[in-house]
C-alpha cells in the first residue's frame, strides 16, 4: 500500500474516532443531538480536506507560485510543452481542430484532446 495513502486512511480513523468521542462527550454534556451530530459532520469532513489541502501544497501543485496558473496542469499539460491550448476532435469526421464548429463538416460535436 502507498505510504500516503495509508497515513490518510490512518488520519481518516483518526478523525472518525475524534468525532464520535465528541458526540459522546457532547452528549453528555446536554447539547442538543442535531448539533452535536452537525458539528460532528463539519469536523469529519473537514479534517480530510484540511489534509489533503496541506498535502497538495507540499507537493506543491495547489496554489502558490508552483500552482496551476503557471501552467503545470492537473494532468501536468504544462511540462509537456503544449502551449497552443486544448484541441478538440469532431466526434463525426474525426478533424481536429481549435473550437467551435468543425471546420469540416460543421458538427459541434466534439470531445477535447489534450
Amino acid at each position: 500500500m502507498n505510504p500516503q495513502l495509508k497515513k490518510y486512511y490512518i488520519f481518516l480513523g483518526a478523525s472518525l474516532v475524534f468525532s464520535i468521542g465528541l458526540q459522546i462527550v457532547l452528549g453528555y454534556l446536554g447539547v442538543p443531538w442535531y448539533i452535536s451530530i452537525g458539528l460532528v459532520m463539519a469536523i469529519f469532513i473537514m479534517l480530510p480536506m484540511i489534509m489533503r489541502r496541506r498535502q497538495m501544497g507540499r507537493m506543491g501543485s495547489y496554489g502558490g507560485d508552483s500552482g496551476v496558473g503557471r501552467g503545470s496542469g492537473f494532468f501536468g499539460t504544462g511540462s509537456q510543452g503544449n502551449s497552443g491550448g486544448i484541441r478538440y476532435v469532431c466526434l463525426v469526421c474525426n478533424n481536429k481542430h481549435k473550437g467551435g464548429t468543425c471546420p469540416r463538416c460543421g458538427s459541434k460535436m466534439q470531445r477535447a484532446d489534450f
